[in-house]
């Protein structure tokens, strides 16, 4: 049997009816481009605001279920008392420390929103100082950033050094512009470091794991866990609730702004269309959750820094991504 193309000669009058512009088109047989769907259904689901009646719905069932538990607890208190008096002792005693566990870290979680609410007056403070070229308050809100990292020794050099350049600064931009330089610089290759280590992350678990909603799950934790270090790194507490803030105010950002509705187009200038071409569906939508995951790490960078980026540049997405997967692939 012959191989190859088989060639069918047409006559003339037969070509002549053949019409190509009428021929359907070839179906496309190329995969849609990665887009990024964990990443961009994570985002979306903790961007999304609950309505009025949904709030008051949780609020009254925890009120509810709160007041079971106590009263269960307050019963079964009074009851192990009065039948076995030292047992009651005892989870008296051990439902007191639960008690004051509970209010220590409720206190603990007050004073982390505290601290993000004294990062965030201190960079309108900052820009207000820049606006008026005040150099009286630039001196006062540099010296609350030095105050903001007074007990950490990373900062120990940059905040000496500060002190002994403040003195030569005849302006509020100039002065500013040192502060930045000088603390802001070492903590922003920090961040770095972490938004490159969770884009990494979520770009290995969405290419290797398979499972439905896994991949959903392991960005969105990556994500918290970033946005938490961030703000550790820049003076912010780990609390959950103040945690869960600014992933609200990161997420709310990209959504409106259409930041995670990108697909494989941000990642061609680093690869290249032709390895992109060559990528696996599931290898590439990994590789574009962990692009995303790079532009969320810049956008809260931004949120939780106590300074504008000023003097230093802003951290673009493209470079972040760029370092985070280098040495996986190589330009030709």
């Amino acid at each position: 049997m012959a191989k190859g193309p088989v060639l069918i000669d047409l006559e003339p009058e037969e070509a002549a009816r053949i019409d190509v512009a009428s021929a359907p088109p070839v179906p496309d047989m190329i995969p849609h481009a990665p887009q990024g769907q964990a990443m961009q259904m994570a985002a979306k689901a903790v961007a999304r605001k609950s309505s009025r009646l949904g709030r008051m719905f949780i609020t009254v069932t925890l009120a509810l279920v709160g007041a079971a538990i106590s009263l269960a607890t307050w019963t079964f208190v009074t009851d192990l008392m009065a039948k076995y008096p030292l047992l009651g002792l005892i989870f008296t005693a051990l439902l007191g420390l639960f008690v004051l566990l509970a209010a220590l870290m409720a206190m603990r979680e007050l004073a982390a929103l505290g601290r993000l609410t004294r990062i965030d007056g201190l960079r309108h403070a900052v820009n207000d100082a820049l606006e008026n070229n005040d150099l009286g308050r630039a001196r006062g809100v540099s010296g609350k950033i030095v105050a903001l990292y007074k007990g950490r020794e990373d900062t120990r050099w940059a905040r000496d050094r500060l002190a002994e350049l403040q003195g030569d600064q005849v302006d509020a931009q100039g002065l500013l512009a040192l502060a930045e330089r000088e603390i802001m610089g070492s903590l922003d290759a920090m961040a770095a470091r972490e938004v490159e280590a969770a884009a990494r992350q979520v770009a290995t678990v969405t290419a290797l794991v398979p499972l439905a909603l896994a991949d959903v799950v392991a960005a969105l934790t990556a994500n918290l866990r970033m946005i938490r270090r961030i703000a550790e790194i820049y003076g912010g507490r780990s609390g959950f609730f103040g945690s869960w803030r600014l992933t609200r105010a990161v997420m709310t950002h990209l959504v409106a702004t259409g930041a995670v509705a990108v697909g494989d187009d941000m990642l061609e200038p680093i690869l290249g269309s032709s390895i992109l071409g060559k990528l696996s569906r599931r290898f590439g939508e990994g590789l574009v959750n962990g692009a995303l995951t790079a532009r969320v790490g810049a956008a809260a960078m931004e949120v939780c820094r106590p300074m504008p980026f000023s003097a230093l540049q802003r951290p673009k997405a493209s470079a972040l991504i760029k370092r985070a997967l280098s040495g996986l692939f190589t330009r030709s």
